[in-house]
């Protein structure tokens, strides 16, 4: 019944679109075939074509590497069949994490933005949408939506929300970073016993000592503080702020804490170690290609997407750590009951002032995050549901043929504050990884710390 009120809905806004456009069709992208003479009716039986749209013909979607999302055949499938039920195309462009911001916010600024986007609230919500490119979706809610997905999460619709109530984000699939280690290596240098590999858990102690032992078998930098770029900078800022308990930020998300001491406490701890060393030739996807090539022992940026897929990390033949030689973990904290970032991924609307294009964009979310085609999307990200059902579609055992994957949710219960939403983000993520360089060629950590809190504060006061 939903689905049916939805889609009249839709239909009945097109209509009066196309009225008030005089119904030429002469609208970008719009290749309605309303300016054909009417055909001359026949008794003839024909297959049922795929309904013509009421509005755009075509939308274009943006999407950033998430899981298999970045895999052109994996999205053509889900694209066409978006298609052969909509009758809308959907023209598809991938970014890449390097260079994906610039070509948006050039796009913003030569009006040429996409349709769609496909990211995380720290650019949807908290970059574009609080600068007004953004189209609110609160209307695509009801109060199942918000119920099914609160279910799983309370915290998914607040990370999608703008402090202003507007929702910028369709939430699609969630997940928890983490860590790993080399497992093989932990045993060889008998590190392995201060792993918990039921939990997935170790201590802060447990850490250290870890990391001793690695570094007394090895001889060489065992991990890497990361700090090239803004890359995986959530796996740096779990490290930081989870060895001692520190914040990153307020819980009002309006400020920035990480001049708390036990920051400055964690980083002073893994300055002073020996195997753990501040490198700013490496970002969070360096860090990993590292990893599986075996220079590395553990990996500060990880997650499940990466233990199902290797093949992300474009390390390609050089990959020597593998499957089981990997085992996830939570960062270490003082107790082993960590915060972990979150990390949650859905669709966005950009606001390019032709409402038959949005309300064709708003038809593809939906398509993918509330409809029995759900599954395959949720499947496509490699990531969990962010909701328990789907007009009616169980969600909950889409993962069941997947172990690893069962397993992974042994570090659900960790997830901490998505703070990611925080105002002034974009300078603030700059400011952390220039404060790590920082640290790493030797400036005082308080001073250093200090002057990229304060950096960051008058980003979020501007």
């Amino acid at each position: 019944m939903k689905k049916k009120l939805l889609a009249l809905l839709l239909a009945m806004t097109m209509v009066m679109a196309l009225v008030a456009c005089g119904g030429n069709g002469n609208q970008k992208g719009n290749n309605n075939q309303n300016t054909e003479p009417p055909k001359q009716e026949d008794n003839t039986q024909t297959p049922e074509p795929a309904p013509a749209p009421t509005g755009a013909s075509e939308i274009t979607l943006w999407t950033y590497p998430i899981g298999k999302w970045g895999d052109e055949a994996t999205v053509k499938a889900l694209t066409d069949a978006f298609t052969a039920e909509t009758g809308i195309a959907v023209k598809v462009d991938y970014l890449a994490y390097a260079d994906g911001d610039d070509k948006v916010n050039t796009a913003l600024t030569a009006g040429g933005a996409p349709d769609l986007i496909m990211e995380g609230p720290e650019r949807l919500v908290a970059n574009w949408g609080a600068n007004g490119h953004m189209v609110d979706l609160s209307d695509m809610f009801d109060d199942t939506d918000m119920a099914e997905i609160n279910a799983v999460n309370e915290g998914v619709m607040k990370s999608c929300t703008h402090t202003n109530g507007a929702i910028y984000e369709y939430p699609l699939v969630m997940t928890a970073h983490c860590m790993a280690v080399n497992l093989n290596a932990f045993k060889e240098a008998g590190a392995d016993q201060y792993l918990d590999l039921d939990t997935h858990t170790w201590t802060t102690d447990d850490f250290i000592k870890a990391v001793e032992a690695l570094y007394a078998k090895y001889g060489q930098t065992v991990g890497a503080v990361f700090c090239a770029g803004q890359g995986g900078d959530q796996g740096t800022r779990a490290l930081v702020n989870n060895l001692y308990g520190g914040t990153f930020t307020n819980a009002e998300h309006t400020a920035y804490t990480w001049d708390d001491p036990l920051n400055v406490k964690a980083l002073e701890q893994l300055k002073a170690m020996d195997g753990i060393e501040f490198d700013a030739s490496l970002a969070g996807g360096d860090e990993i290609a590292k990893f599986y090539q075996g220079a590395l022992k553990m990996a500060f940026c990880w997650n499940i997407a990466q233990q199902m897929d290797p093949n992300g990390a474009g390390t390609g033949a050089e990959k020597t750590v593998t499957g089981d030689d990997i085992a996830f973990m939570s960062f270490p904290s003082e107790d082993g009951s960590s915060k972990l970032q979150g990390g949650t991924w859905g669709f966005g609307i950009f606001d390019n002032g032709d409402e038959a294009r949005i309300e064709a964009a708003k038809q593809f979310i939906k398509f993918m995050c509330d409809s029995e085609h759900t599954v395959d999307a949720v499947k496509a990200a490699s990531y969990f549901a962010v909701r328990t059902t789907a007009e009616g579609t169980d969600l909950s055992n889409i993962w069941a043929d997947e172990p690893i994957m069962a397993e992974y949710t042994k570090l659900m219960p960790y997830l901490g504050d998505y703070y990611q939403v925080t105002t002034g983000w974009a300078a603030a993520r700059t400011a952390w990884w220039n404060m790590l360089q920082a640290v790493g060629t030797g400036d005082d950590v308080a001073a250093a710390v200090a002057a990229g809190a304060a950096e960051a504060n008058a980003a979020a006061a501007g």
